[in-house]
């Protein structure tokens, strides 16, 4: 397990805008940065990570916390996989503590985390034996050499080879302790029943690793390299639990930094497309690996673009096919430009005959709008048939009605109208023909899936009304709004006098914890529990524990209600831009605390005043004496109640708020 040391290391010297930001494209808002949800489809961004607090905050979904969250959340990493992650990233040395990896060691690894091992396992053995095998030397570094590749290029993208021999990696990893059926599992070794010993499935062939978007290996691409052979060119890693190619993109990890800072995303076919890009300089580039691009793969782009540019080759024969990936990128709100290369050339040849400079240009201004793209391709088709042209023009609409915002659909529609001499209204109209076409179109498949439904008859069952218990949830609000000014003001000192009118000093916490203490309250809240708990310990041995201590903590729903606590909604706004001024919460935090503890009295006094009610009938019959006690317990506590509201100058009803 890893040590506390090393723990409180890591996130003193992370950066959650810099974790967050290779997944997020942030933008900065005042003292924030602010961008889209990547948990939630949304077009206002209401994603906000706040440098000074260390947090983030996903207003849309409700989540939040720290970077290690974030991790855990965005990569579905466990608390120590996401530590040993950004220790990674920030170049920590891990420190074990071996008395707990011992018992941890003991624990059986989920299937998960052992095939990304043999991945790690397998990316490694390749690597080296790339670089240090003779073999490995003289068949697959050659083949690089010969595509022009630089040292520095080959190990960024972590390439490698796998040997001649059958089973030469299965043989490595069953020797290190890796079972036959993980192996079998994770695609790097099959086992017929003519080889029980098994059979590398990438055998004889260079090696291109296929890395998540935080640089985890989820699976290969391998290319064979003699010609003489009947068998696949190319063969990629099958379906895994941890791979699944519609969801990843070729070259993400190393150019999510480049697509960010760039705000553009070059969109290729290839692995070598994608690295001879690299070596030229122009890094913000991926691969959709001769896969038709998808929408999980759009999605991952989008978190750090809205921009893209797909670049096809000269002479590529499935241009037309491309068409499907524009409209999908075009429903995902992207803006698209679309640049053929010379015949002759793909990405690769044209980046290793060309310097950066002219390469980058040369894109830029070769780029055409989709509009100007499908034009091009459609018009070349059809000569001066005019029913082939209307229906090229049909075709270009059609693609104009799936974009989402108005405002462009508009534009475009104007810019094709000029283009070809057309009346905007008559495209306007066409424009809903195509889009009631798609809605019927959308409508017959949802019949047919309602219509392959088995039929099912049940009986529902009459649900119970809810009551709302107005008390109940006034106690837990205030008890959430009590723990969040321990969590963000808890160390800040209160001026206070006792009934003598002697002066004494008591922090935040103090004083809310003396209240808790004092009424013998019961919290409601789970995690309110653990923080109070948390909070004790700390004073005992003479700490007082806020917000930033909860951060570390490897409890999720802590660091979550820190994040919520921590991160205030109006700070979303930077009003003092508009000559607003409105009053920062803690400017008045003495009177914040007294008043907060005696709303939860208010409260608290009802809920004891809804308890003892309660209680009365059971008493009328049986115990008299009781049954009087409780009558009058409520009229006390409903004096106390008035007392109260008199003395703060509050309306339980309105909630008018205290002036201070």
């Amino acid at each position: 397990m890893i040590s506390k040391q090393t723990i409180d290391k890591i996130f003193s010297t992370i950066r959650v805008e810099e974790i967050v930001g290779e997944y997020v494209q942030l933008k900065r808002a005042g003292s924030n940065y602010k961008g889209l949800s990547p948990f939630h489809d949304e077009k206002s961004p209401s994603f906000i990570v706040s440098p000074s607090k260390q947090i983030w905050k996903d207003f849309s979904t409700g989540k939040g916390g720290t970077a290690i969250s974030f991790l855990m959340e965005i990569e579905n990493f466990t608390y120590p996989e996401a530590l040993r992650h950004a220790a990674k990233k920030y170049g920590i040395e891990i420190e074990e503590d071996q008395r707990e990896f011992s018992e941890e060691a003991k624990n059986a690894q989920s299937e998960k985390e052992l095939l990304y091992k043999i991945h790690e396992v397998a990316n490694d053995y390749f690597q080296n034996f790339l670089w240090e095998a003779e073999e490995g030397k003289s068949i697959g570094l050659s083949y690089f050499k010969e595509r022009e590749l630089r040292d520095d290029i080959i190990k960024k993208f972590q390439l490698g080879y796998s040997p001649e021999k059958k089973n030469a990696f299965t043989e490595f990893a069953i020797d290190k302790g890796y079972s036959k059926e993980i192996l079998e599992k994770s695609g790097l070794s099959i086992f017929p029943e003519n080889a029980p010993n098994g059979i590398d499935r990438f055998r004889e062939r260079v090696i291109f690793p296929i890395h998540s978007f935080s640089g985890r290996v989820l699976g290969f691409g391998a290319r064979i390299l003699r010609n003489n052979v009947k068998t696949a060119k190319y063969l990629n890693s099958p379906e895994t639990e941890i791979y699944h190619k519609s969801n990843v993109l070729y070259g993400l990890n190393q150019s999510k930094q480049a697509i960010s800072r760039k705000n553009i995303c070059l969109l290729v076919e290839g692995y070598m497309d994608v690295i001879s890009l690299h070596m030229s300089g122009i890094e913000n580039v991926v691969a959709s690996s001769g896969t038709s691009l998808t929408t999980e793969q759009i999605k991952l782009i989008k978190r750090l673009t809205e921009n893209v540019t797909i670049l096809f080759d000269g002479d590529n024969a499935g241009i037309k096919a491309s068409f499907r990936s524009i409209d999908m990128l075009l429903t995902e709100g992207m803006n698209i430009r679309v640049m053929l290369f010379p015949d002759g050339d793909d990405p690769d040849s044209f980046a290793r005959k060309h310097p950066q400079d002219y390469v980058e240009k040369f894109i830029e201004n070769e780029a055409m709008d989709f509009i100007d793209f499908k034009a091009e391709i459609l018009l070349k088709e059809v000569g001066n048939d005019p029913i082939k042209k209307a229906e090229a023009i049909r075709d270009i609409v059609k693609s104009v009605g799936f974009v989402q915002n108005a405002l462009k659909r508009e534009v475009y529609l104007k810019e094709v109208s000029n283009k070809f001499g057309l009346s905007e209204q008559s495209l306007f109209n066409e424009l809903d023909v195509q889009k009631q076409i798609t809605q019927n179109q959308n409508q017959h498949i949802q019949q047919q899936k309602e219509n392959n439904k088995p039929a099912k008859l049940e009986v529902v069952p009459k649900q119970p009304e809810l009551e709302i218990d107005s008390v109940q949830f006034n106690i837990l609000h205030q008890e959430n709004k009590l723990i969040d000014t321990m969590l963000m003001f808890g160390d800040m000192v209160l001026q206070r006098k006792n009934e003598k009118n002697e002066a004494y000093e008591i922090t935040v916490i103090e004083e809310i914890l003396h209240h808790f203490e004092d009424e013998q309250y019961e919290f409601q809240i789970e995690t309110n529990k653990k923080i109070i708990q948390d909070i004790k310990e700390g004073i005992e041995h003479d700490e007082l524990r806020a917000g930033n201590f909860f951060i570390t903590l490897m409890d999720q729903d802590i660091t979550s209600k820190v994040a919520d606590a921590l991160m205030i909604p109006d700070e979303l706004s930077n009003w003092s831009t508009r000559n607003i001024y409105p009053p920062i919460l803690g400017d008045h935090i003495d009177e914040e605390v007294e008043s907060n503890i005696l709303i939860h009295k208010y409260y608290y006094i009802h809920f004891m005043i809804k308890k003892v009610t309660a209680e009365l009938e059971e008493y009328r019959d049986t115990n008299t004496e009781k049954y009087f006690e409780s009558i009058k317990k409520i009229m006390m506590l409903n004096q106390f109640s008035i007392q109260l509201i008199e003395k703060l100058g509050w309306s339980p009803v309105t909630k008018s708020p205290i002036k201070f």
